[in-house]
């Protein structure tokens, strides 16, 4: 076995050990690091040693290029994007890493002669759960391209010490266990105990005549903490650019009081240090109650009072006075959780930096974009004026302030009409008066951007019709994407290799529109064999891990129908189960002449306070466990739901996947990335024309996507005229056998009442039309039925699936934000060469 000072591992000369590519410098890097990091040798290394020291001897690489990345874009000035986010859902580093970094194949042959199994170390991986499902991962997604694609940038967040729950399913019920991702340590991260803020809480404001006479205000905070800074790399693909994730940690300003504890007071001694540390202790408490709403809001400004404080550090330090910010930097806000940072960039320019309110709102107006995510308006965040005074006193003001020179400015544009200034207003009046945080990050924000050609649509006509009005040019779209590393590559090297010997090339992975020169096999009787076996191995795969952890055993040659998102009524997971028990209940009557075998594949975590999500992961297990032990139906049909779907098991599922569930009411869904995510790997959409499945299927052709339901106009109409769904339920057969199914007790052993409240919610309400969508889902599900018992169609679209999916890469969507929105042009990073092997 070699050792730290072997002569087998020296890197030839030329080559730095630290930096350098080649097999020998690899090993010998690994080596030095599990020796002088780790502490070990090979012979009693953990399997968790191993991976640290194959973490840091990756890292080594991507610092070289981070530090170099740095030192270019402080000398240059470069413009830079900041991207405030409160979610990072980033998966494991390692593989990505080894991707970009260009080393994959040389990592796995050094490994091998090391006599290590590189799978199993990147098996070891610990995924940070910082983000709740699509926002996080797309976060993560534009980290990726943005170096991908040379635009210099800093992604802003909280570094939770708990990430999302880990999901167990226990009696078919979702409980949520901690999230300790960090308890073996972090190695991608660098702690910068030197770049630390003040953030305050509370207290009250005063005025005051400041040194020219000027009258001004100031906050006196009754509570102050610090944030630390926690940086993490981001390299691009085969690129020398490498921008910088920097999530907060919240600390006391003092962490121990020796005067408490002298007066023998050991509580109060740490007091301090217990409360400050509380906000970035764990992800998004549950806000029902009220301490979780005051939690939530002191994260949100926490997070962008940290990164508003050091973006005008960086900017004096390199740039020079302040008037010039919105030249350095453009700050773009994932959604209305970091929409504070407009009121935190103004509260700083007119109070710490004695700027005018004119010159303060032009440099903030001209900095801040905003995407929205969200049609839903309970997912549009307010919160209450009196939680506002007494966390945030100074940001209210500021508020109140900003809202009346924006309601001044609504008063002349359309006079006489109060209701418009009503609806338009930052504050909502009634019962509790409250903020609306979306509309102040309209109102803040040159630029305000939907994610899906339909959502942005709606966006203009509906969520935002009266900004509109007032503001048609400030309106965009910019449709999300996915990064082809994580999602391809990594996920499906076996797709990957294929595609690439295909095209002689693997500049596609750069290019995702390069995909198209597979259009030319469609027909090659060989090529689809090829991806045949491909798509057969991915799903083994699956099976044998599906066993391992669920012990339910799929079979591979049926068809892997899976539907994995977030939980929530409107994604509609009930309508699937609808099918299923349609499925089960044709099969007990003798009717299977229409069906395939299937396995149906569930995944996805419910919001721990939201019942009727839960509920409807208990149905599917409760359903799933009576279908696997009937052995008159289970030849036909399997039920199987994957627990903690996370990036990592995403990647198991993904290329295992033929037909993608995506089948959310019409209008609800802004764009979803899960449904670019399966066909990026050769499933089939089923869907409606809802978020960019609207795009997807122009994109591949319609004659490649099984479409199905009520289109947005169509709902919206239903739902004005008065929709009733007692009628449907009344007049379909079917579908009252099969609500009346779940109600006789049969998947719930004779309990009758169990599952009432989501059979009686759609009965007598179903906000989310699943019943006026059923006969119309069943009917395509019969279509697919049919096209997949003909294996050359199938495959001739699944390949054209993935041929014309490449608009929706990530760094497409990054390249139409730098140059619309953001205008920001690249930074080429020239890399210092090195010998190679």
């Amino acid at each position: 076995m070699s050792t730290p000072n072997s002569q087998e591992s020296v890197p030839r000369t030329g080559e730095h050990t630290r930096t350098g590519l080649s097999k020998a410098a690899l090993k010998q890097d690994f080596l030095d690091n599990l020796f002088y990091i780790q502490g070990r040798f090979r012979e009693v290394a953990s399997p968790h040693d191993l991976y640290m020291a194959a973490a840091f001897t990756t890292r080594d690489r991507l610092l070289k290029h981070w530090v170099e990345s740095a030192q270019v874009f402080k000398t240059s000035h470069a413009r830079t994007v900041c991207y405030l986010s409160a979610e990072y859902l980033l998966g494991p580093h390692l593989a990505t890493n080894l991707v970009n970094l260009g080393i994959m194949e040389t990592a796995h042959e050094a490994s091998k002669e090391l006599g290590l199994d590189l799978e199993a170390i990147l098996e070891e991986e610990e995924e940070p759960g910082l983000g709740n499902g699509g926002l996080g991962r797309l976060a993560a997604c534009f980290m990726e391209s943005l170096s991908t694609c040379q635009i210099p940038a800093i992604g802003y967040g909280i570094r939770y010490e708990f990430g999302i729950f880990d999901q167990a399913i226990e009696d078919g019920w979702q409980v949520e266990k901690t999230d300790n991702w960090l308890r073996n340590g972090n190695p991608w991260e660098i702690p910068r105990p030197r770049i630390r803020f003040a953030v305050g809480y509370g207290g009250y404001t005063e005025s005051y005549r400041d040194e020219r006479g000027q009258t001004r205000r100031r906050w006196q905070p009754a509570l102050v903490i610090n944030g630390m800074a926690y940086d993490t790399p981001i390299l691009g693909y085969r690129t020398a650019n490498a921008n910088l994730l920097r999530l907060w940690k919240a600390e006391a300003t003092c962490s121990f009081d020796f005067q408490a504890f002298n007066t023998g007071d050991y509580y109060g001694a740490v007091h301090a240090s217990i409360q400050a540390e509380t906000i970035s202790k764990v992800l998004y408490p549950n806000d029902e109650p009220e301490a979780g709403k005051e939690l939530r809001l002191k994260q949100q400004y926490f997070f962008v009072s940290c990164s508003v404080q050091d973006m005008i550090r960086l900017h004096l330090n390199t740039v020079g006075p302040l008037e010039t910010f919105a030249e350095k930097f453009v700050i773009q806000l994932n959604d209305t959780h970091p929409a504070l940072a407009v009121v935190e960039l103004m509260r700083l320019l007119l109070d710490e930096h004695a700027m005018s309110w004119e010159q303060a709102w032009d440099i903030t107006h001209r900095t801040f974009c905003y995407t929205n995510h969200t049609l839903l308006p309970e997912a549009l965040e307010t919160w209450s004026v009196s939680l506002f005074e007494r966390l945030l006193p100074r940001h209210l003001e500021l508020i109140y302030e900003i809202n009346r020179r924006f309601l001044d400015e609504v008063r002349m544009r359309f006079l006489g009409d109060e209701a418009r200034v009503w609806r338009m207003s930052l504050i909502a009046e009634g019962s509790e008066r409250r903020v609306r945080m979306a509309n102040l990050a309209v109102v803040g924000s040159r630029a305000v951007n939907g994610v899906a050609k339909l959502h942005s649509k709606l966006v203009k006509t509906m969520l935002f019709k009266d900004f509109a009005d007032l503001w048609p040019d400030r309106f965009h779209n910019v449709t999300n994407g996915v990064t082809p590393r994580r999602f391809m590559v990594v996920a499906n090297p076996r797709l990957s290799k294929l595609i690439t010997r295909t095209c002689g090339h693997d500049h596609w992975i750069r290019d995702l529109e390069l995909l198209r020169e597979l259009e030319a096999h469609v027909d090659d009787a060989g090529f689809q064999a090829e991806w045949r076996a491909v798509k057969y191995a991915a799903k083994r795969d699956l099976v044998e891990w599906m066993q391992q952890t669920t012990d339910i055993r799929l079979d591979p040659e049926s068809l892997f129908d899976v539907q994995a998102k977030r939980f929530h009524e409107y994604k509609r997971q009930h309508l699937k189960v609808l099918h299923v028990i349609r499925c089960y209940q044709q099969i007990k009557q003798g009717q299977t002449q229409d069906l395939v075998p299937r396995a149906f594949i569930f995944g996805g975590k419910a919001a721990p306070g939201y019942f009727m999500a839960k509920l409807m992961i208990k149905l599917i297990n409760a359903v799933g466990a009576v279908i696997n032990n009937d052995p008159q139906v289970n030849g036909w049909i399997r039920v199987a739901f994957l627990p903690n779907f996370n990036v990592k098991n995403s990647q198991r599922l993904y290329p295992a996947a033929d037909l993608s569930e995506q089948i959310s009411l019409a209008g609800k869904e802004a764009s979803g990335t899960g449904n670019m995510k399966f066909s990026m790997n050769g499933a089939l959409t089923i869907g409606t024309l809802d978020g960019a499945n609207v795009e997807i299927r122009e994109a591949v052709g319609a004659e490649n996507f099984f479409l199905f339901g009520m289109t947005a106009e169509e709902a919206l109409q239903r739902q004005i005229t008065g929709y009733r769904p007692w009628e449907f339920y009344q007049n379909d057969p079917e579908l009252k056998s099969d609500i009346d199914l779940i109600n006789s007790g049969l998947f719930s052993h004779g309990d009758t009442q169990l599952f009432r409240p989501l059979t009686d919610n759609l009965i007598n309400h179903d906000p989310f039309m699943v019943l006026a969508d059923y006969r119309a889902y069943l009917d395509c599900q019969k279509t697919v039925s049919d096209t997949y018992k003909d294996r050359e169609r199938w495959t001739r679209m699944s390949i054209f699936n993935v041929a014309r999916i490449g608009r929706f890469s990530s760094d497409r969507a990054i390249r139409e934000y730098a140059e619309h929105i953001w205008k920001v042009e690249p930074r080429v990073i020239d890399p210092v060469t090195e010998v190679d092997s």
